[in-house]
């Protein structure tokens, strides 16, 4: 189960890799900032809701186990109708978001008004990303983890040709760049529910659509996700203050963080693919009340992805130098991006045990732990670490950066221990 979403998860942040090459060869690191401060904050604002595909993914595998098909339809059209919903609400408020936005990133004079153009076409694709993660949670809690493979292969191949028309062709620099990721979303939805329409076949029950508008269907969906919606963020908080804290070191920072940070989105998105295998069979074994089932998924799953987390740490040991160089024709981006590598060849075997256990408890909606071990990790670390590190400069964020996924790793580990321990789950 692990290798469809694990491609899918690879291919995601090729949307933010192909944006980061095509500006990347203008000649100048502003186009470069004005995409990393405009990516910063749609993954803020976007991730904000990443509860529409983790929810989903629990209850749905969950019901899954139960045999329980009306369940299962009707959370897929309920967290489609969140997504929808809460998309077209960004986009109403599209005014006082990028100017609250573009206030906290403080960007140069000079890059501001790029990235605000940018945030400006970038934020009608709210609908499409919102409905594509309740989409991709939906596909992962039925076992159908092509799905995403399919809906984000769609976006990608979209994104990058409509990448180089908008830059290359019609010289739209950044703002071409955010136009074409939003058509791409578009696309990719249209796609992935034609495969929904067709899985719907396999279960069961009615769900009317009256159903929809009754606000009591939504308890269990809303109980979930309200403490992913504070645990997402709480983990965006920090990425995004980590982009702002670069650029305040100077545009060639802020671009070479941005350049490493895709290096980051391919580590977490390969790794995840191995937790995502891990919520829906946990969430199903618990579904259906085997113990055993359960704790043989976790281990299996824990040991495959060390092997892909040792893979990923010798790829960028051999091939690091050239992705940079791929990525961005500017020297002196270049040169500091080089020189903060090695932070991302060890992320790999450093972050592994953070990424299989948020699976686990995604997977058996133990979703208030999640909560609060990232709010001791956030507060408790990365933050007083970031303050006594600054002498260090981007070096002592790097650092800082590490640690809290070590530490959310050894937070929630004692969840999962003492929940085994206890019975909780079982």
């Amino acid at each position: 189960m692990a290798w469809p979403p694990m491609v899918s998860n690879i291919t995601t942040p090729l949307l933010g890799l192909v944006d980061t090459a095509v500006v990347g060869h203008l000649g100048t690191a502003v186009h470069l900032g004005a995409v990393a401060i405009g990516a910063s904050i749609f993954s803020f604002l976007f991730w904000a809701f990443g509860f529409l595909r983790m929810g989903s993914t629990g209850l749905t595998a969950q019901a899954l186990g139960r045999e329980d098909g009306r369940q299962v339809r009707a959370l897929l059209l309920q967290s489609l109708a969140m997504g929808i919903g809460i998309g077209l609400l960004i986009v109403l408020l599209q005014a006082p978001i990028i100017d609250l936005a573009i206030y906290f990133m403080a960007p140069s004079a000079e890059l501001e008004p790029w990235a605000r153009a940018y945030c400006e076409a970038r934020i009608y694709s709210a609908p499409a990303v919102l409905a594509g993660y309740a989409l991709m949670g939906w596909f992962f809690g039925v076992q159908y983890s092509k799905g995403p493979l399919w809906m984000l292969l769609m976006i990608n191949v979209a994104n990058m040709v409509l990448d180089y028309v908008t830059v290359y062709y019609w010289d739209m620099a950044s703002v071409g760049v955010a136009w074409a990721t939003v058509v791409a979303h578009y696309l990719g939805v249209a796609f992935a529910l034609v495969l929904a329409a067709k899985r719907l076949r396999q279960f069961e029950g009615h769900v009317p659509l009256i159903d929809l508008t009754k606000w009591h269907t939504y308890i269990e969906l809303v109980q979930v996700n309200r403490y992913l919606f504070v645990r997402t963020i709480l983990l965006l908080l920090v990425m995004t203050f980590f982009t702002a804290q670069g650029a305040r070191q100077g545009d060639s920072i802020l671009a070479a963080n941005a350049v490493l940070l895709t290096f980051l989105m391919i580590i977490s998105n390969a790794l995840d693919g191995f937790a995502f295998s891990v919520e829906a069979l946990c969430g199903e074994y618990l579904g259906r009340k085997k113990r055993e089932l359960f704790q043989k998924v976790i281990k299996l799953s824990t040991a495959w992805a060390l092997v892909a987390a040792v893979l990923l740490s010798l790829v960028f040991i051999v091939f690091g130098g050239l992705i940079i160089d791929l990525l961005t024709s500017v020297e002196s981006v270049r040169a500091d991006a080089k020189l903060y590598l090695p932070w991302l060849i060890a992320f790999p075997l450093l972050g592994i045990w953070s990424y299989m256990l948020d699976g686990i408890f995604i997977g058996t909606t133990s979703v208030k732990q999640m909560q609060n071990t990232m709010i001791i990790s956030v507060l408790c670390v990365f933050f007083p670490l970031w303050y006594v590190t600054q002498g260090l400069g981007n070096h002592g964020l790097w650092l800082s950066m590490v640690l809290f996924f070590i530490a959310r790793a050894v937070t929630l580990w004692w969840c999962y221990h003492r929940n085994i321990q206890q019975g909780v789950w079982f």
